[in-house]
This record gives structure tokens, sequence and C-alpha cells, in this order.
């Protein structure tokens, strides 16, 4: 017993410290942090968000039908980014991150095809954060509750 423990525990040791090492974690100097109660970031957020993203998201955050089945193209549709989506089951840093570099990058697959843009090198840092504090402003209380958690428990 004590041994398959070591194998777990040291399995986990050697997953975080692979995860550390690819830039996957990030220290909390580093962490991204939506200012979704400023309301200045928050203004800036609403315009950056209607002239990127809201051709795709919706004007009201609404998403594109059926946007949990691919579609012809073998893609997802874009997701509701309101509380009816699964924007708010990721903390900040992981929202950031798939925003500036893309799902391929995320999830480490450079091939994996999405409809959804690489804003690298078009939104500055500080717009991308104004754009998901935005986002977040808009979900009920309870919604940026539990995302605040999400960003506690990290």
């Amino acid at each position: 017993m004590k041994r398959s423990l070591w194998i777990v525990v040291g399995g986990a040791v050697l997953f975080g410290a692979a995860l550390l090492a690819t830039g996957m974690i990030r220290s909390d100097e580093a962490r991204i942090v939506l200012q979704d109660s400023n309301p200045d970031i928050v203004a800036l957020g609403a315009v950056v968000y209607q002239e990127n993203c809201s051709s795709c998201h919706g004007a009201n955050l609404e998403g594109q039908p059926n946007w949990r089945s691919s579609g012809e193209d073998g893609r997802l549709p874009a997701p509701p980014h309101d509380e009816t989506g699964h924007t708010w089951h990721h903390d900040g840093d992981t929202l950031f991150r798939l925003t500036k570099y893309g799902t391929g990058a995320l999830i480490g697959d450079p091939d994996y095809a999405s409809n959804m843009p690489i804003y690298e090198g078009v939104l500055t840092d500080d717009e991308i954060i104004a754009v998901l504090s935005y986002i977040k402003s808009t979900w009920p209380q309870d919604i940026r509750a539990a995302h605040d958690e999400r960003e506690t428990s990290r």
C-alpha cells in the first residue's frame, strides 16, 4: 500500500513539475486578475468586445446556436459568454491564455481547428483583461461568486 501511494504522489509531483516547466502554471505574481468591479475597465471591455467578439459570440453574449455540437466544418460554434455557457467555469488565467494564444496552444495541439481567432498582436493584454472583465461583470452575482471561488482555490 505504501509503495502505490508513493508512486501516485511521485507521479503527481512529476506532472506538476512538467506543467510548471511548460508555463501552464503561473506564479501568484503573474496571475491574471479580472476587474469586473472596475467601471472604467468594464466600459473599455464592452467596447473591445463589441468590436472584436460580438460578431461570433453575440451582442448579448448569447453565442451561436447549437454551440455544443460541431458544425458541418467539424468545428464548434462560438459558445455563449453569459451565465448559460461554460466561460465562468474557467479561471481568468485560462480565459486570458485561450483568448491570446488560442485553444490549440492552450491544449498543446497546434493542429486543433477552431474558428476562434488568436488575439496575440491584435489586442493588448490590458484589452483582453478588459473584455474578460466586461464578460464577468454581466454574470449574475451567484455565478460571479462561483467564479471568484475558482480563482481563489487555484
